[in-house]
């Protein structure tokens, strides 16, 4: 089947600097997103269109749906679970304290309800950044390292999945055995300069995987052959993050940011920094809840 889709709308202007971590939470009817480096939780419901804004103590990266109002938080060195209403902290788990000038970027869960992130140098100038994968006993896992800019994952099943280092514009297949070890990596795809760098991606019923540009304009499309089969164009300049959710999860919900933007190119993208929602004809795989044991 050919994809299509409708024309981008906004669904909330937010002029966020580097909004990030969609996430989409059925319970809820609700859109969440970040805003990184004005740490910022971002949640739209989209029944009742009401619309809250959660302050963090953190430059936060990603945030994940535990169970009612109790969320993962991916912060700047710290994974920390907390009852979002009542503020109360249930877990915190330091993030390598080793290295000050790292922080977590984007983090997703997987079809097994554990939940994966990248950290990255802040500069984004040093490859110092990793892929963990922290277990419902809440038992962190290293999986691979010496990333400039870690982005995604996209899942294919619980062993294959796609994972970016947006700083080298390329996204790795990567397959894992049952012990976290990566037993093959290749690259799927490598953005030209002109594309601007891959970011965030989320993947579909089919194992398309859709492909955010940060300072491409656009979200392309690939099949599992590497294919390039549709195209997004959007009205902002840097697109961050997306995931389906909705009605029938036939509705992608996409992040974008202004870090970096030029006032001419503002002026050209105003509405840069907003989420934007998408409807089109192909289901995305449903987003599950961290299966954390507490």
């Amino acid at each position: 089947m050919s994809i299509k889709n409708s024309k981008p709308k906004c669904i909330w202007k937010t002029k966020a600097l580097l909004g990030e971590g969609t996430l989409w939470v059925p319970k809820l009817n609700s859109i969440l997103f970040v805003d990184i480096k004005k740490k910022k939780i971002f949640i739209l419901n989209i029944k009742s269109k009401n619309k809250k804004i959660i302050k963090t103590n953190k430059e936060i990266g990603f945030v994940s749906h535990v169970k009612k109002n109790t969320f993962v938080l991916g912060l700047k060195s710290e994974i920390r679970l907390v009852n979002l209403t009542n503020k109360k902290i249930i877990f915190s788990l330091k993030i390598e304290p080793n290295k000050p000038l790292n922080r977590l970027n984007d983090g997703k869960t997987d079809p097994e309800g554990r939940l994966w992130f990248g950290t990255m140098n802040d500069s984004e100038r040093k490859p110092t950044g990793s892929l963990y994968c922290l277990d419902k006993n809440l038992k962190l896992h290293k999986v691979d390292s010496n990333y400039f800019t870690t982005n995604g994952p996209a899942f294919l099943n619980k062993n294959n999945f796609y994972h970016t280092d947006s700083g080298k514009r390329v996204i790795y297949k990567i397959r894992i055995n049952n012990n976290f070890k990566i037993i093959k990596k290749t690259k799927f795809i490598k953005f030209n300069k002109i594309d601007g760098s891959p970011d965030g991606m989320t993947t579909d019923i089919k194992n398309n995987l859709w492909i955010c540009h940060y300072r491409g304009a656009r979200i392309s499309i690939y099949n599992k052959k590497g294919n390039k089969i549709h195209n997004i164009n959007l009205p902002a300049k840097n697109i961050t993050n997306c995931t389906f959710g909705g009605l029938n999860n036939k509705e992608l919900y996409i992040s974008t940011a202004r870090k970096g933007m030029s006032k001419k190119e503002v002026n050209k993208f105003p509405l840069s920094g907003s989420l934007f929602k998408v409807t089109t004809n192909i289901k995305g795989k449903k987003t599950k809840s961290f299966k954390a044991l507490i």
